[in-house]
């Protein structure tokens, strides 16, 4: 069975981001595909700040990570650039800890002039954490993400068809891949 990890990269909560990737996981549930949301602002602040890789705090999502096929990366964009935090968290990381995991990158912004910063700054650091099957990335500006009476987001109708799109092109490309069940293999 596929399992999909949800990678919060925003400092703030509830936030456009989060509401995104919890639209995204519903979707993914909806096609019997196994997903969990890890929120990068709910991790031991300390160990993040002082760069503490063998943190026991990290033990479980870096657990998470490996059994994961699949991990979407979400974050805000602020001033060009993906989160500090999630920085934090991805110095953590072992150097191919995303090696062989497809990867489906998400941001939320202000202004379309930062629709570049996944590919010029999210992307190089993936890559040198092993990162190398990417699908096509959802950039959102904040506008087109609303935030409900009932605490829930609400996705355009563009943003909306373009993450559908890109859910529907990693549960092909993760069941594709998946690894054949002994029982399941034919011995000649």
């Amino acid at each position: 069975m596929v399992y999909v990890v949800a990678l919060a990269g925003s400092p703030s909560h509830p936030s456009r981001t989060y509401g995104i990737l919890e639209y995204a996981t519903k979707l993914l549930q909806q096609q019997d595909i196994q997903s969990e949301i890890i929120s990068v602002r709910d991790l031991p602040a300390e160990d993040l700040v002082f760069g503490r890789y063998d943190s026991p705090g990290l033990e479980p999502v870096k657990a998470s990570l490996e059994k994961a096929d699949a991990l979407i990366i979400a974050t805000p964009i602020y001033k060009a650039a993906y989160t500090g935090v999630l920085k934090a968290f991805l110095d953590l990381l072992s150097q191919k800890a995303l090696s062989g995991k497809v990867i489906l990158p998400l941001a939320t912004g202000g202004t379309l002039a930062h629709l570049l910063a996944i590919d010029y700054a999210l992307k190089p650091v993936l890559s040198e954490l092993g990162a190398r099957n990417f699908l096509g990335s959802v950039y959102a500006l904040d506008r087109q993400i609303q935030k409900q009476e009932d605490g829930s987001f609400q996705l355009d109708a563009d943003i909306e068809e373009r993450l559908k799109q890109s859910l529907d092109e990693l549960v092909e490309i993760t069941n594709r891949f998946q690894p054949i069940k002994p029982e399941l293999a034919r011995v000649s």
